[in-house]
């Protein structure tokens, strides 16, 4: 082969695209914030924003920017040193796993506005719920605060209540999954929609610190929070949660709802009939 025709070869393999589903720049955009700061970081953490990460990637739905600190969240300019670093503005959606990074008066503001104005998304993972216990408004945008996990990891049996939205179509009308469940403080079906519970005729009720005395553990609910989007799912304990599939699809199909790609707004209401 001639001398030029290599060297042209050679370019030509060095140039081509790497990655060619590299997002495009009309693609939405998500942070994906994760707490590993806390006493209570999940070991998962890392694996669950790396998930999310790839699921975006690979479905072209959205980019994500990874981060484990809070710098990003506010509207403010980033003060130097930093830079090219991008605020709330920047993004249309938040995945958030973690149990609370220290924020000011100023990003707590931010953070709100960037959804219940702005009508951006949040969807909260796991602990997306065990977090700033004293900033009530934090718990009310979420829908409810964790309140322990008495059954631990367990072969939970969960009840799909609403088959037809976009994140749950792909679970079946009952199923069992391995997981650790919360139960929930200050949460009531007035104000979230609840996608998915608990079987309770199914619950071991001997186990201590069962606060729930209406028997009611959700397990995936949606709620609007002014003009935006609110996601939650207590599903993501652990590394092979987020190997499941059905996992994975829930929260990539959650993030798209979230950003207003699918799916209708939600209304609070009453459990309907499971399938």
């Amino acid at each position: 082969m001639p001398r030029f025709c290599s060297f042209l070869l050679l370019g030509t393999l060095f140039a081509w695209p790497v990655n060619p589903q590299e997002p495009a720049s009309t693609r939405k955009r998500l942070l994906a914030w994760g707490d590993t700061v806390t006493a209570f970081q999940h070991d998962s953490i890392s694996h669950a924003l790396a998930t999310i990460e790839r699921l975006g990637r690979e479905s072209g739905a959205f980019e994500t920017y990874i981060r484990t600190d809070s710098q990003l969240i506010t509207k403010q300019p980033v003060p130097a040193p930093a830079r090219n670093t991008r605020n709330l503005n920047y993004f249309d959606a938040i995945f958030y796993m973690g149990t609370g990074d220290s924020l000011n008066e100023r990003q707590k503001k931010d953070l709100m506005s960037f959804i219940k104005e702005d009508g951006k998304g949040f969807v909260g993972a796991h602990t997306g719920d065990d977090a700033f216990f004293e900033w009530p408004e934090f718990g009310e945008m979420i829908g409810g605060y964790f309140d322990n996990h008495p059954w631990g990891v367990f072969d939970a049996p969960v009840i799909v209540e609403d088959p037809n939205f976009p994140a749950m179509k792909i679970f079946p009308a009952r199923f069992t999954i391995k997981d650790e469940i919360y139960q929930h403080k200050n949460f009531s079906r007035d104000k979230v929609h609840v996608l998915a519970r608990l079987d309770a005729s199914k619950l071991d009720f001997t186990k201590p610190n069962i606060h729930r005395t209406d028997k009611d553990f959700p397990v995936a609910w949606a709620k609007m929070y002014g003009k935006g989007r609110v996601f939650y799912s207590t599903f993501g304990h652990a590394d092979e949660a987020w190997d499941n599939p059905l996992v994975q699809k829930m929260y990539l199909e959650a993030v798209k709802w979230a950003m207003r790609l699918q799916g209708d707004d939600v209304k609070p209401g009453p459990a309907t009939a499971p399938r």
